[in-house]
C-alpha cells in the first residue's frame, strides 16, 4: 500500500493544477469579453482611434519630392496625401469643434483683421463649428463680419504692450487663460494664428490633430545648421539642434495640449525675463524648444502658411494661407 501513496499524491497535485489552469482560463476569457464590450462603448471622439482611422487613409508615397513623415512617424500634410471628404465626414461624426485665436492689437487691427476673418469664413474648417476668439485693445473697432452657420465670435479686450515683442510673447498667457475659462468648455481643438495672414484655399479638418506644428516656409528646405534656433545657453529656449524649424504663426491641437504648450512657453519666457534674457525670436524660439522636447503628432507643410515672396515654389501645389504684406516700419511704431 505504501507504494500507492506517491501515485495518489501526484494525481492530486495534477488535478489541482488542471483545475487552476481551467479557472485562470475562464477568468481570462471573461476579462477579454469585458474588454470587447468596453471597446464597443468607447466614445467616437476618442483621439487615438481617430488618429488610427484617418492616418490609415493618408497616401505617404504620392509626394515623393518632399518629406511626408517625420522620424517619429507623424505625418507631414501636403496636397494630394489626403481625401478631404473622408476627413470632413469623420470629423462631423466625431462632432469636432474648433476655437481659432487671433490677436489684433494696435495698428494690426485696421491693417489685417477684416481680411483675415472674411477669408477664414471662406476657407477655415468649413462644415465644422468654429468660434473666433479675437484679442484686441480696441474691441469697438473690430469689424462686423457676416458669419455662417455654426460660426460665432467672441471679442476679448487685452492690454497693449509698448513693444511688439511683448505682445507676441504675452499672448501665450492670454491663450492659456482663455482655454481655462471658456474654450475647453466649448471646443475640442484650438488653432492659434497671427493676424497678418490671408486664407486662400482649403484649411480643413485634415489639419486637426493631437498636437500640430507648422514648417516655416523659409526654412523647410534648408540644412539644420541654418535654422535660427536660440543659441544662447542662458535662455530657456536654447537649442543646439532640432528636428525642423517651426513657424509660430500657426500652432494647434486638442485644447489640453495647446494649453500645455502655451503654459510651458510662458513659464520659459518669464524665467528668461527674470534673468534679463530674451530669446532670439521671442515666442517662436520657445515654441521650437517645446516641440523639440514634445514632438507634435502632426506637422503642416508650408502650403498652410506660404510667403509669396519666395521665388521657388515647385513643392507648393496649393496655397492655403499666405503671408500678408508686412509694413513693420509703420505697424510696430509705439
Amino acid at each position: 500500500m505504501r507504494g500507492l501513496i506517491p501515485i495518489t499524491r501526484s494525481t492530486g497535485i495534477f488535478c489541482s493544477l488542471l483545475f487552476l489552469v481551467f479557472a485562470l482560463s475562464f477568468i481570462y476569457l471573461r476579462y477579454l469579453s469585458r474588454l470587447r464590450s468596453m471597446d464597443q462603448l468607447l466614445p467616437i471622439s476618442d483621439e487615438p482611434r481617430e488618429h488610427v482611422i484617418l492616418g490609415d487613409t493618408l497616401n505617404f508615397g504620392v509626394r515623393s519630392a518632399v518629406q511626408t513623415c517625420t522620424s517619429w512617424k507623424a505625418p507631414v500634410i501636403w496636397e494630394g496625401m489626403f481625401d478631404p471628404n473622408i476627413y470632413d465626414q469623420m470629423h462631423v461624426q466625431l462632432q469636432s469643434s474648433v476655437a481659432l485665436t487671433v490677436f489684433a492689437v494696435g495698428r494690426y487691427l485696421d491693417a489685417y483683421l477684416e481680411t483675415f476673418l472674411t477669408s477664414a469664413e471662406k476657407h477655415f474648417m468649413c462644415g465644422l463649428p468654429v468660434t473666433y476668439y479675437v484679442f484686441t485693445d480696441l474691441p469697438e473697432k473690430v469689424p462686423h463680419i457676416e458669419l455662417g452657420p455654426q460660426r460665432s465670435m467672441k471679442v476679448i479686450q487685452v492690454e497693449k504692450h509698448s513693444r511688439w515683442q511683448d505682445i507676441s510673447m504675452m499672448r501665450m498667457k492670454t491663450i492659456s487663460e482663455a482655454i481655462e475659462s471658456e474654450i475647453r468648455h466649448r471646443c475640442n481643438y484650438v488653432f492659434c494664428f497671427d493676424v497678418d495672414q490671408e486664407f486662400k484655399g482649403r484649411f480643413g479638418s485634415e489639419a486637426l490633430g493631437h498636437s500640430v506644428a507648422l514648417l516655416h516656409a523659409h526654412f523647410y528646405k534648408l540644412p539644420k545648421r541654418r535654422f535660427t534656433y536660440d543659441r544662447n545657453p542662458k535662455s530657456k529656449a536654447y537649442m543646439e539642434t532640432g528636428d525642423f524649424y517651426y513657424h509660430a504663426a500657426i500652432f494647434g491641437g486638442l485644447w489640453e495640449n495647446v494649453k500645455n504648450l502655451v503654459d510651458a512657453c510662458y513659464l520659459s519666457i518669464m524665467e528668461d525675463k527674470l534673468n534679463n534674457v530674451e530669446a532670439l525670436w521671442h515666442d517662436e524660439s520657445h515654441l521650437n524648444k517645446y516641440f523639440w522636447l514634445h514632438k507634435p503628432s502632426k506637422v503642416l507643410s508650408p502650403e498652410y502658411c506660404w510667403d509669396e515672396s519666395i521665388g521657388e515654389k515647385g513643392d507648393i501645389l496649393v496655397t492655403r494661407l499666405v503671408w500678408a504684406p508686412k509694413h513693420y516700419d509703420t505697424l510696430r511704431k509705439p
